[in-house]
């Protein structure tokens, strides 16, 4: 049996975030001077737009009065989604960063930054970028190879039509 109020908030959300068609990725219940804020990071891999996350707002509001989990004292609500630099943790976080630049920092030490062209169970193709005019070499990393892994903002990315950021532009559209 779970002890964390997080934990325990876990076992009573996820299974209605995952009835969204969302991931809960992270519950985190912090204190905000006299307020207590509940912050849920939910995820999925074809993202979560405002509507999704709206309406999985509305259903974990709902659930946690119902339950009363919250306890009796004022907390605030908080939803969203992970972030343009997320850390990589699971198996999925690396399957939905394929074509991203990820920094990786390596269990032998040092740092790697690469984009992830493929994942598999044991562990990710990347394209490492040239430097000072150099072709971009591929490489592979096994999983027990990464000790952490972030996603980098790219703000001049040129896509294969050759214009720059304009996948970023379209999904900010989008959001």
């Amino acid at each position: 049996m779970s002890t964390t109020q997080s934990e325990r908030l876990r076992e009573l959300l996820e299974p209605l975030v995952t009835s969204q068609g969302l991931d809960l990725e992270e519950i985190a219940v912090d204190s905000v001077g006299r307020k207590r804020v509940l912050r849920v990071v939910v995820d999925s891999d074809a993202g979560a737009d405002l509507d999704a996350i709206a309406d999985v707002s509305r259903a974990l509001s709902a659930k946690l009065d119902e339950t009363n989990a919250m306890g009796d004292a004022a907390y605030d609500l908080e939803v969203g989604t992970p972030g343009a630099e997320r850390l990589l943790t699971e198996h999925r976080h690396f399957v939905r960063a394929t074509d991203r630049l990820v920094k990786f920092q390596l269990t032998e030490g040092g740092e790697l930054v690469a984009r992830i062209l493929k994942v598999d169970d044991e562990g990710v193709d990347v394209e490492v970028p040239g430097v000072k005019g150099r072709k971009a070499t591929a490489r592979r990393l096994g999983f027990p190879e990464i000790a952490k892994a972030r996603v980098q903002v790219e703000f001049n990315r040129k896509d294969s039509a050759g214009t720059a950021g304009e996948k970023d532009m379209k999904e900010e559209e989008e959001a």
